[in-house]
This record gives structure tokens, C-alpha cells and sequence, in this order.
């Protein structure tokens, strides 16, 4: 007769018996609680790892928040958010736990503190269990180094936006400005915090734009010239060493905007008539105000075109026309004298318009051809200068 035996195990703390249990695999460690029966198990299980409090230091200016060793950039307005985040980072929930919810309750203690109430749910040895747990969160102000050196007037490089032979107007300065900040929020967008302006001068001869590196002074200087035209030259300047000796420079990139504009009327003085600029993107190309050929005029980076400018589409008036006489010409009336006046008639001037624009400079009266008109190869960024 075989003798059953009883393999049953029970629980050392309360005596009941304990289920059988799958065997950790070879090398898996033999956890010391898996003796315990679920109820004795879940009395002392904790859920939720969480700290007695969090600090947090968060910069005023910029929003930024201090982990670690650094400062992250998250754009904190809201110090409810800020406290919400954190604690998420600070909680950890016990791995054999499984179906994990949780939810947060802020509570406004005063204007530094906030009270973080978190409930966590689990699933552990397929019993669900709950938990709550309160985590006064303490708020602090502190400007990061990033907002230090920009209070501080800190910059490493200065982009000089001048014109040549001529005062930038001021869209092309404000566009200037623009490319700045934005390349500057596109490397802000990657996470680098080293990239900022930190000061816009207005001066009479133009606009500087202080910043952050060379680098960054190097990529506005190229892109605003690449955009608006013309050239620019690098001055650096040794201003200190570095704590390892190095030399650390600040280099100043002067921006010389070409003499010319989309949208001036320039005379070659070639004696074939005004032109229109529609680009100073490399070559100078525009429009032969007296015939609608396209003009292009090379020349060398920091040269200008010998011209005079004697007129912008700024200028231009509305005025009646009086007949359209065939494929060339059109008859206007001269907007100061009133007089009939026969001039080119430019592509984009229908057969049936009652008004065009028109211009007058010391040469004649000159059709303005629209912006969208067809002038051969002249590139019209007249939209991006204007």
C-alpha cells in the first residue's frame, strides 16, 4: 500500500496554506515573500514608492524647470503642471504590480506649495488593490543660466544689418530680426538651450542684433543675405580666455544689404530706360519699364551695378487709360498734367482695363506691369523685400 504525501506548504505568519507556485526559471532569483499566503502578502505590500516631498526650482523667466545638474526647458507657466510632472517622475509603482491606474488631485496649499493627492490602482497576485498617497510639492524660483546671462547682456556674436550706400527701411530690418529669432526658435525646438538672442539695437545706420555664439551668428548672417541680398564680412575680436586658457572671441558679421531693392526703379544710364528690380538674389534682374525685356545685370559679391535709383513702386499712382493703341502701347493720362500720354504697354496690362499703375521719373511716364506679370527671366521677390 503507497503512502500519499501531503505537499502542501503554509503560510509561516498565519498558518494557512499556501497554493502551489510556479518555480522561478534557473537564474531567476527566489523571491523570499512567495512563502506567504495573498493575505499576509498584501498587508504589507506597497503599492506606491513615493517621497516624503518634492522641491522644485523653476526659473520665472523662462519657464524652465531645474533637474539634476541642468535646467529643462517645459515652458512652466502653470505651477500645477510643473508639480503634477514631477511627482510622476518622482512615484514608482511596484513591479509585480499589473492594470496600473492612477489619478492626481492638486491641492493650492499657498503660492510655493502645492499638495499632490495620488491615487494608484493594481492588479498583484490577481487581487486589485488601491492606494493614496499625499505629496507636498514645494515650488522655488530661480533664474536659470540661460535667462542669467541674457539679463546680463552675455552675447558672442553681433550681426550688423546695414544697406549699401543706403539706410535698410524697415521691413528689411524687421525681417532681419525675424530670420534671428526664428532660427533661433527652430535650435530652441531641438532642445538647445546655448542659442538666444540676447539683444535687438536699433541704430541710425541700422539694426544689431546681438548673440549667443558665433555659430548662431554665422547661420542668421548667411541666411538673412541668402533672403535679402548681399554679402557680409566677419570681424573677431579676442575678448578674455576661458578657465583652460583657451581664447574666446566675439566676432561681429557685418551685413551689407545690395544698394538696390525689389521694387526700386533704377536708370542704368545705358540709354535704353529705367528698370523695375524684381531680385537681388545674386544677379540684378528686373524689367525694362520702357519695352517689358528683362534686364539682368551681374556683378562681383560687395559690388553695385552702376545705376542711380529714381523711383519705387511705392511711388506708383493709379491713373485712367485713354486707349489701348495695339501690343506695345497704351494711351494714359499723365497723373499731374492730365495730359494723354502714349507709353509701353507691359504684359499684364489687359485690352480692357479702364485704370494702371503708373510711375514718373525724370525719363517719362512708365506702366508699373503687375507683380504676378510675365517678364521673361526676371525672378520677383519683390514680396519678400516688400
Amino acid at each position: 500500500m503507497s503512502e500519499t504525501r501531503d505537499r502542501r506548504e503554509f503560510c509561516p505568519r498565519c498558518g494557512d496554506s499556501v497554493p502551489e507556485r510556479e518555480e522561478p526559471l534557473p537564474g531567476e532569483p527566489r523571491e523570499r515573500d512567495r512563502v506567504l499566503c495573498d493575505a499576509c502578502y498584501l498587508e504589507d505590500f506597497e503599492l506606491v514608492d513615493a517621497p516624503e516631498r518634492v522641491e522644485v526650482t523653476v526659473c520665472p523667466h523662462c519657464g524652465a524647470v531645474h533637474r539634476g545638474n541642468r535646467w529643462v526647458d517645459v515652458g512652466a507657466r502653470d505651477y500645477t503642471d510643473v508639480a503634477v510632472d514631477e511627482v510622476s517622475e518622482a512615484l514608482a509603482v511596484h513591479l509585480k504590480a499589473e492594470d496600473i491606474g492612477w489619478g492626481v488631485e492638486p491641492e493650492q496649499v499657498d503660492q510655493n506649495t502645492i499638495r499632490m493627492h495620488c491615487t494608484f490602482s493594481g492588479v498583484v497576485r490577481g487581487v486589485r488593490v488601491e492606494e493614496t498617497v499625499v505629496v507636498p510639492v514645494k515650488i522655488s524660483r530661480g533664474t536659470c543660466d540661460r535667462c542669467g546671462r541674457i539679463s546680463g547682456g552675455s552675447y558672442a556674436a553681433e550681426v550688423q544689418i546695414r544697406g549699401r550706400d543706403r539706410v535698410p527701411d524697415p521691413r528689411e530690418q524687421s525681417r532681419a530680426v525675424e530670420i534671428a529669432e526664428s532660427l533661433v526658435a527652430e535650435r530652441e525646438a531641438d532642445g538647445d538651450r546655448e542659442s538666444f538672442v540676447t539683444e535687438v539695437v536699433d541704430q541710425p545706420e541700422g539694426t544689431d542684433v546681438k548673440l549667443s555664439t558665433n555659430k548662431l551668428g554665422k547661420a542668421v548672417a548667411t541666411q538673412i543675405t541668402e533672403e535679402l541680398g548681399g554679402s557680409y564680412s566677419e570681424a573677431p575680436t579676442l575678448v578674455t580666455e576661458d578657465g583652460d586658457g583657451n581664447e574666446v572671441y566675439r566676432v561681429t558679421f557685418a551685413v551689407r544689404l545690395p544698394k538696390f531693392r525689389p521694387g526700386d526703379v533704377i536708370d542704368p544710364d545705358d540709354g535704353e530706360g529705367p528698370v523695375l528690380v524684381r531680385s537681388v538674389r545674386g544677379n540684378l534682374k528686373g524689367i525694362r519699364l520702357a519695352t517689358g525685356e528683362p534686364y539682368e545685370a551681374a556683378f562681383e559679391e560687395g559690388e553695385t551695378p552702376d545705376a542711380e535709383t529714381v523711383g519705387h513702386v511705392d511711388d506708383a499712382v493709379q491713373t485712367t487709360v485713354v486707349a489701348v493703341e495695339d501690343d506695345n502701347a497704351v494711351q494714359v493720362l499723365d497723373p499731374e498734367t492730365y495730359e494723354a500720354v502714349t507709353v509701353a504697354r507691359l504684359s499684364g496690362v489687359d485690352e480692357d482695363a479702364e485704370r494702371v499703375d503708373v510711375v514718373k521719373t525724370d525719363a517719362g511716364l512708365y506702366v508699373v506691369p503687375p507683380a504676378d506679370a510675365d517678364d521673361g527671366e526676371a525672378e520677383d521677390d519683390t514680396a519678400d523685400g516688400e
